[in-house]
């Protein structure tokens, strides 16, 4: 469900990928994803889960999961809802979401349980390693100091990558590596595959594009 290569896009809380603003970028994924025969996935606030997977068909995850269960927890996200929403895997970890490890381990734990894909971002090599015991599916490697600037990782610690790649491995050679942070042209992209990663997860560099269609198949073309 989650091919590789991928280029997941984050669209965070921006206006311009919120309520019918998520659904117009949601469908510039998906026609890019078919025109280009590439892996796309796409990571809308939770509210937007729902109505953006009427429309599309490319996978769909959640920005963030709560470890709890259905039941007495208002003001949580249950796996389970989420799934049951149309999102088929969960971002988690995010710098702007940083969780402590004993709930990382439980809410990787929890939507394993439920059937969701994880995509865990990590800032560092040494949590990457306590990470990767941990299993996800994917690792995101996200520099905090580079996200949401032009200043891609690919270009500014590509040794970070191989680095990376190698510790992760090391430990468990079926979890993905994303590379994230500052990628936003086709050469960042072409760089991380040729340094090891199976894809990028990427959010100001498409969503607050001026043309969002243009920049989406510019980073597709690093790809290829």
């Amino acid at each position: 469900m989650l091919k590789t290569p991928i280029i997941i896009i984050n669209f965070k809380t921006y206006k311009e990928s919120t309520g019918k603003n998520a659904v117009k970028l949601a469908k510039i994924c998906y026609k890019v994803a078919k025109e280009k025969k590439v892996s796309i996935a796409i990571a809308p606030q939770c509210i937007d889960i729902y109505r953006v997977s009427e429309f599309i068909s490319i996978p769909i995850l959640s920005q963030h999961i709560s470890a709890v269960d259905l039941g007495k927890n208002t003001g949580f996200l249950p796996p389970e809802s989420v799934k049951k929403s149309g999102a088929i895997g969960t971002l988690l970890n995010h710098s702007e979401h940083r969780l402590k490890f004993d709930v990382l381990k439980k809410s990787v734990k929890k939507a394993r349980e439920v059937g969701l894909k994880t995509v865990v971002c990590a800032n560092r090599p040494s949590e990457e390693k306590k990470i990767a015991k941990l299993n996800p599916d994917f690792i995101a490697i996200e520099p905090p100091e580079l996200i949401g600037t032009k200043v891609s990782i690919s270009e500014a610690k590509p040794e970070l990558i191989t680095k990376s790649i190698k510790i992760i491995k090391s430990l468990n050679k079926k979890i993905k590596v994303l590379c994230g942070a500052g990628i936003h042209n086709k050469e960042d992209v072409k760089k991380a595959i040729e340094l090891g990663a199976d894809g990028i997860l990427v959010a100001v560099g498409v969503v607050k594009a001026r043309n969002q269609e243009a920049a989406l198949k510019g980073l597709v073309d690093g790809l290829k």
